[in-house]
């Protein structure tokens, strides 16, 4: 677990140091088309039924200056998708079955099996956004040192985590098919491109 995140996050909140405004940070998202994914449940690993992952290439322009975390929760924020956090994405591959997750690449690259174990492996990196639907397996294989990641959630839902048993499966099914589409696309606004 990265222990300077935590800390440098309590610090721009409190005295508000990095955190560009709302304005600043939606002009860096820059409007790209997703590449669409779609995953067969496998008997472990539900995948999600009805939507794709959208998996965004370079839809956020860093700068030099900032710090490209605050600059994902901003953008995230401002989108109505919150509870954000900043760390590496689990090396084992799991699943959100109550809600729907985004996860922003600040920093460094990865190589990850989206879509569970017979899922689709990505190169992802800085700039990289990853709207992950509720049920659809994630884990990531290798990283560099630098990699980081902001991961945030919409206003509705409820956040719990599946590492792809039977018997989490079998109860999983239902309630992925029960989350509601958020209201808003985490980078886009009301702009809600391919769900």
């Amino acid at each position: 677990m990265d222990t300077v995140e935590p800390i440098k996050r309590v610090l721009e909140k409190a005295i508000g140091i990095g955190i560009p405004s709302r304005l600043d940070a939606l002009a860096r998202v820059h409007a790209v088309k997703p590449q669409r994914m779609k995953f067969r449940p496998d008997g472990y690993i539900p995948n999600n039924p009805s939507l794709p992952l959208l998996y965004y290439r370079k839809a956020i322009r860093f700068d030099r200056k900032g710090d490209p975390a605050a600059l994902l929760e901003a953008i995230f924020n401002a989108n109505g998708w919150g509870e954000a956090w900043r760390n590496g994405i689990y090396d084992f591959v799991h699943y959100h079955p109550r809600i729907h997750e985004v996860l922003g690449v600040a920093r460094g690259s990865a190589k990850l099996r989206l879509g569970g174990n017979k899922g689709t492996t990505v190169h992802v990196s800085a700039g990289d956004v990853v709207l992950v639907p509720a049920g659809v397996g994630h884990e990531c294989l290798s990283a560099d040192q630098e990699f980081l990641v902001v991961g945030a959630y919409p206003a509705t839902g409820t956040y719990s985590e599946c590492r792809g048993s039977y018997a989490e499966y079998l109860k999983a099914r239902p309630q992925i098919k029960r989350v509601p589409r958020p209201a808003k696309n985490p980078l886009f606004g009301t702009k809600q491109p391919s769900w």
